[in-house]
């Protein structure tokens, strides 16, 4: 039975007193440490850029943030019922090396869309409610933090809320659905027609519930898209509009997209040199069918699904095989570690996505490894003590680490008498392998310097530094920064290289690895990436390269 609200807030505040204290909370799987107790806005949004800064917002329609905008500047914000003048941010960029923030100013309404990085770096955002549906937005990272965000009027052609975004080989971006869209189209605009029809997603909306929105999109490595939706998925050559393959339902046929949210991930890719590459993908969490109307209608909270569907896509008779994992979780995110495992964090126990709808917090995060055989591929690690509820968000850092922050569940900011307060603090998760006992098997590249450009099918030398033992050839892996809401990491994206030459100088702590970089810009879309040096399962610190 849960607890009464009051109670329940009171533990959250003691929780929260506790860890505002000690700051830093250790267990033999990981450290979480609190990085800024509030950073003025609840982080619905979040994508980190090539110069170690998040861009992170919410929305802009329901009252005043917790941050006042820059230089006592306001906005007309009439379709705002509670703020017609508003002079707080509802957009911040974190600099993670100096763990502050600066406030942005967004001008329409960016709640519930999406985005994708540009080959160039520069952050496009596409979508939202109301005054923000048709259009675009983008972002330059830049050095003097006076970079903010640029407006596109009439960007796209059709209202985008709840649609997916994901970069494509020729540096375009493809928007797909969104609430009553059942079409995609391209930013920037192609040629008439833009919108193409996609009857998959209508084929897939339940009615009264969707459970086909933030469709799960993915690129495979012959240039067509893996797109899920509800219980179910498609391979789409978006060129002919054509649908190639068409996948069956996850056994048990229960919902995983919103609001009976699961995530889902493209299992790393590897063997990138051989004629035929395997590409998996990863689907986990989510709520039986009718969680949302139960919770909605009759506040009765379901219990989450505890599983996990995984599908080799290129397979000629492609299955799912189904795993159990550690816990049930609904409105968990999905994060590829730079060694190639994959974080499953945040989430409820109960309920469905929307707002108040979920309950029984998840706070222990689980690493999936997806090398070992099956029914040993889950471990658990040190647990939060801050839940992250609906509109949590989760990335990948440089350093490793992964970023946490956002959680509000509710129509406006509400900090007290409530199950789950609004969040506006910002975490840090460092996976095990950050760990100071691994200090030693930690690789430190020397060479090539973070910001290289490299290309296609080229040779690349990477040399690092090993304090400790190196067995055998290490792993490089390169990982596209991902756009990440409602617990959907879009383009995310994680390539292991293979391995030309390796060798040791001397007896030396010095090492250098030659790899061949990706043949082609349908396995590796253009642009920044993470580039990791792997040494038994402990990634460096990253450095960032542009692929062209």
């Amino acid at each position: 039975m849960a607890a009464p609200a009051t109670t329940f807030y009171a533990l959250l505040l003691t929780s929260l007193e506790l860890l505002l204290t000690c700051q830093v909370s250790f267990a033999a799987g990981g450290k979480w440490n609190l990085l800024l107790p509030n950073v003025g806005i609840s982080a619905m949004h979040m994508q980190l850029l090539r110069n170690d800064r998040v861009v992170m917002f919410d929305r802009t329609n329901f009252g005043p943030s917790n941050i006042s905008l820059p230089n006592g500047n306001c906005r007309n914000n009439p379709q705002d019922p509670i703020s017609k003048i508003d002079c707080t941010a509802h957009s911040i960029e974190y600099d993670v090396a100096s763990n502050t923030i600066r406030p942005l100013t967004v001008q329409s309404n960016t709640w519930c869309s999406s985005g994708s990085v540009r080959p160039d770096g520069v952050l496009v955002q596409t979508g939202g409610d109301r005054d923000g549906e048709l259009k675009a937005r983008i972002f330059s990272p830049c050095k003097d933090k006076r970079c903010d965000w640029i407006e596109i009027n009439n960007g796209l052609t059709k209202r985008r809320w709840y649609s997916s975004n994901h970069i494509l080989p020729d540096g375009k971006q493809i928007v797909i659905g969104g609430q009553g869209q059942f079409n995609y189209e391209f930013f920037p605009k192609t040629t008439s027609p833009n919108v193409i029809a996609l009857p998959f997603l209508a084929e897939t909306n339940d009615r009264g519930e969707e459970n086909n929105l933030y469709p799960y999109v993915f690129l495979n490595i012959d240039g067509r898209l893996f797109i899920f939706a509800n219980n179910r998925a498609i391979l789409l050559d978006y060129v002919k509009n054509t649908v190639v393959k068409t996948y069956p339902a996850i056994p048990g046929g229960d919902p995983r997209s919103y609001p009976s949210t699961g995530s889902a991930v493209l299992l790393p890719l590897k063997n990138l040199e051989a004629v035929k590459i395997d590409a998996e993908v990863l689907v986990c969490g989510g709520a039986p069918k009718g969680s949302y109307l139960l919770a909605f209608r009759r506040k009765t909270f379901v219990k989450a699904l505890d599983t996990c569907a995984r599908i080799k896509i290129n397979d000629e008779n492609p299955q799912w095989t189904v795993e159990k994992m550690p816990r049930a979780r609904v409105m968990g995110d999905m994060t590829l570690l730079p060694n190639g495992d994959v974080l499953i964090i945040n989430g409820g126990a109960s309920g469905s996505a929307a707002w108040e709808l979920g309950r029984e917090p998840v706070l222990v995060p689980d690493v999936y490894h997806p090398e070992n055989p099956v029914n040993s591929r889950f471990e658990s690690l040190n647990s939060t003590t801050i839940p992250r509820m609906y509109h949590s968000t989760a990335v990948l850092l440089r350093d490793g680490r992964v970023l946490v922050g956002g959680s509000n569940p509710h129509a406006f900011y509400n900090f007290t008498n409530v199950l789950f307060p609004t969040e506006l603090s910002l975490e840090a998760l460092s996976p095990d392998y950050l760990e100071p006992e691994f200090a030693k098997l930690r690789p430190k590249i020397q060479s090539p310097k973070s910001q290289v450009m490299i290309t296609y099918r080229m040779n690349l030398k990477l040399k690092f530094k090993v304090a400790g033992e190196v067995k055998g050839p290490v792993k490089v892996t390169m990982v596209f920064p991902s756009f990440t809401t409602h617990s959907f990491s879009m383009n995310q994206r994680l390539l292991v290289l293979d391995n030309v030459t390796f060798k040791r100088s001397g007896k030396s702590t010095n090492y250098e690895v030659q790899v061949k970089t990706p043949r082609s810009a349908n396995i590796a879309p253009p642009g920044y990436y993470m580039m990791f040096v792997v040494n038994q399962n402990i990634p460096s610190e990253g450095i960032w390269v542009r692929l062209q």
